[in-house]
């Protein structure tokens, strides 16, 4: 059983197909790797599985309801200016399903505090998100998606630019997340976190996609991750797929 099928899927960007015939389903309490060069159709293959992208031909078909569809940029993304604390950033998960203008009751204050407790964030809930680590910024942004109760999440290189230490908490939330049931798809470039987390692996090339295993990208005679630190992938922007 699933809840996120592509049908014949066709992409395209400023008038350019990006992604064309990609078919496939995510598994339901599974965690997808989805990997590529820069161009190759990562990013807006996740704009239109969140709905903000119209297919040109085929179809997603998701049956997750839209306030458990949950979206984690890539750091960068964020308005670091904006004054708001990690306690509010988690609060703010309620908003798809309670409302942005409503306050918040007992029970709502209640899982925030076990939130950023399992995070390890409890001693940062007044800090604004400026003055945070990269590694703390993360740890918020995922509490914000546990907070909003997410079935559907898609990650955009969750790991990059943070310590160990919260590489090794995160990982074990999502692990946890799918074990509860969520869909999760995380774009990824580093292969040793990819063999620690992925059950399936959509790679994007040349404008198809192809679904692996993890394994598959393993070497086949040692069955041990790569020396090289990212996949063997040469991530240059691909003229003839398009921007990403």
């Amino acid at each position: 059983m699933t809840r996120l099928q592509l049908h014949d899927l066709q992409l395209a960007r400023g008038g350019q197909t990006v992604v064309e015939h990609l078919d496939g389903r995510f598994q339901d309490g599974a965690i997808t790797a989805l990997i590529g060069a820069n161009g190759a159709g990562k990013s807006t293959l996740i704009a239109a599985i969140m709905g903000m992208l119209t297919p040109v031909a085929g179809r997603v078909d998701s049956q997750v309801p839209r306030e458990r569809c949950a979206w984690l940029p890539q750091q960068l993304a964020l308005d670091l200016s904006f004054p708001m604390s990690v306690e509010e950033l988690i609060m703010s998960g309620t908003w798809p399903s309670h409302g942005a203008f409503k306050g918040y009751c007992g029970p709502h204050y209640q899982r925030g505090r076990e939130i950023m407790a399992r995070l390890g964030i409890s001693h940062l809930a007044h800090r604004p998100l400026g003055e945070l680590s990269g590694g703390q910024r993360q740890r918020a942004l995922i509490g914000r998606t546990l907070m909003q109760e997410a079935e559907l999440l898609l990650l955009d290189e969750p790991f990059a630019n943070v310590d160990a230490e919260t590489v090794e908490v995160l990982m074990e939330v999502l692990r946890d997340m799918a074990r509860q049931g969520a869909t999760l798809i995380v774009v990824l470039h580093d292969m040793e976190q990819l063999s620690r987390l992925a059950d399936d692996v959509l790679m994007l090339s040349g404008g198809h996609g192809r679904w692996v295993g993890p394994e598959a990208l393993l070497k086949h005679d040692t069955g041990q991750v790569p020396r090289a630190p990212r996949l063997p992938f040469d991530f240059t922007e691909d003229s003839h797929a398009g921007p990403a």
